[in-house]
């Protein structure tokens, strides 16, 4: 998972692409990037880290220009170099840099074709980058940079790539050219705010981002639309591929977007209540003389669903973790053994909240399992009576494949096993899970009855189809095994 963000402003962007990208900094910690457009010239920089560790004032004083491009990156199927920062450039047609949130599931057939058929070279594993070079070539056939054939190049690109993709380039001559899978899977975010001397225009992976800065959210860019935001200000856009079925990834509101965040019209933090209630429900169901004394969030993004609990429930709510804020998100973390590491760096219990108590424990999912069993210990060692663990999602059984770095299935640890096999690795006295139906329901809520998502890390169902083979290259990548062996030589 990524975050992207471009602007067409007024004046200097680089300090608002800046501001957006701390916004959006937890989305991806492995490297950031900004691009802008001076004049005839592109200035771009990037590096590992995170935001502020990436840009000091001398880069910052280098990034002229009222049109840009910035990206914060996570590593999924590619390496973890700092090659593959983002925003990537090609010189031909015109110059053009991108930046994407997502993953294509048919990137080795595009890498070939782009080689032989467009001849154009690849010299990193990203995928990102021969997303670029489908752009830039399918752009090259038109004589003219206008608008339309940007919208007629990207009818091209989606017909070519399959996955999960939300972008933004820089097109120089032309400006900001934005636009999102025929799925709708990644989410982008158009925005506007009106300043002296006229509009600025803004597009993001997530609302909060627009909010920060003061831009008013006008609408989500559509699945398969196109929009041009010329250096003058002027909007356009166009549906660019045929309408499919719209899937938003339902993990963005299970735990990637920030809860101050719109997408797709639906208040993260309000799916996440309803996600508590609804768990809260299935609790009450099954256990109606429970004996749980606390309700405890594993903190951060638990904490609106863990709250709805107690409330159905009718118990006490308490923080009984403490969080260092300056360690990562552990789900990101490129390893499993810094992942392991990080857990007690981060979270510290107050043995108050736990002494003599039965405690749930609420995580918004649980994946590997690793820091899971890790936290049920630590609440023992705090002194609880008994840890429940419940989960407002469901059991994460298939890898994700549009974007998130879920890993291959062999190391989730629901594959395979059965929720009591589960709740006995973790060692906690029982462990519950989210329904995907009631998930489902949760995100949609009353104004979407019926919604569609994309819940194929639940369910193992991919709405764009995976090739023969496919999973098998993604364990290869993705595996802890496989990762450590890369960095290793």
């Amino acid at each position: 998972m990524c975050g992207i963000v471009g602007i067409v402003g007024q004046n200097a962007v680089a300090g608002l692409l800046y501001d957006a990208l701390t916004a959006l900094q937890h989305r991806g910690q492995d490297a950031a990037g900004i691009g802008t457009v001076h004049g005839t010239h592109l200035r771009v920089h990037k590096g590992n880290g995170l935001v502020r560790d990436v840009f000091d004032a001398g880069a910052m004083a280098l990034l002229q220009g009222k049109v840009g491009i910035a990206h914060c990156r996570y590593p999924t199927a590619g390496s973890e170099g700092s090659d593959e920062a983002q925003p990537f450039y090609v010189n031909s047609p015109y110059g053009i840099a991108l930046a994407h949130n997502g993953n294509l599931v048919n990137t080795e057939a595009l890498r070939r074709e782009v080689f032989e058929q467009d001849r154009r070279n690849v010299n990193t594993g990203s995928d990102s980058e021969v997303l670029l070079n489908v752009f830039a070539h399918e752009l090259d056939r038109h004589p003219a940079l206008t608008p339309d054939a940007v919208f007629t190049a990207l009818e091209g690109v989606n017909r070519r790539v399959r996955g999960g993709y939300a972008v933004v380039c820089t097109v120089l001559g032309l400006g900001v050219v934005a636009f999102r899978d025929p799925n709708g899977i990644r989410p982008l975010v158009l925005g506007k705010r009106s300043v002296e001397g006229g509009d600025e225009y803004m597009v993001a992976s997530e609302s909060a981002a627009l909010d920060i800065l003061g831009f008013e959210r006008l609408r989500d860019v559509e699945p398969g639309e196109g929009i041009v935001i010329t250096a003058r200000g002027e909007l356009h856009a166009r549906q660019c591929a045929a309408p499919g079925r719209h899937t938003p990834c339902i993990f963005e509101y299970v735990y990637f977007a920030r809860p101050d965040s719109m997408i797709e019209n639906i208040s993260v933090h309000k799916a996440r209540m309803r996600m508590g209630v609804t768990l809260g429900e299935k609790i009450l169901r099954l256990r109606p003389d429970h004996d749980i004394d606390v309700v405890i969030p594993i903190p951060d993004t638990s904490r609106d669903s863990a709250l709805e609990i107690a409330n159905v429930l009718g118990v006490k709510y308490r923080e009984g973790f403490i969080k260092n804020r300056y360690v990562g998100r552990t789900f990101i973390m490129p390893g499993q053994s810094e992942r392991a590491k990080s857990v007690r760096r981060k979270l510290n219990p107050i043995p108050l909240e736990f002494r003599n108590r039965v405690v749930l424990l609420v995580d918004d999912s649980i994946v590997r399992g690793t820091t899971s069993k890790q936290i049920v210990q630590m609440a023992r060692d705090a002194g609880a009576k008994k840890v429940y663990l419940a989960s407002a999602a469901p059991p994460v059984r298939h890898p994700n494949v549009y974007g998130i770095d879920m890993p291959s299935s062999e190391e989730l640890v629901a594959h395979g096993r059965s929720e009591q096999e589960i709740e006995s690795l973790l060692g906690c006295d029982w462990l519950v899970y989210q329904d995907l139906a009631d998930l489902e329901a949760a995100v949609a809520g009353p104004k979407f009855p019926g919604r569609t998502f994309d819940s194929s890390c639940f369910n193992g169902e991919y709405v764009t189809g995976i090739e023969a083979g496919y999973f098998e290259r993604l364990r290869q990548l993705r595996s802890d095994e496989a990762k450590k062996k890369r960095r290793a030589g």
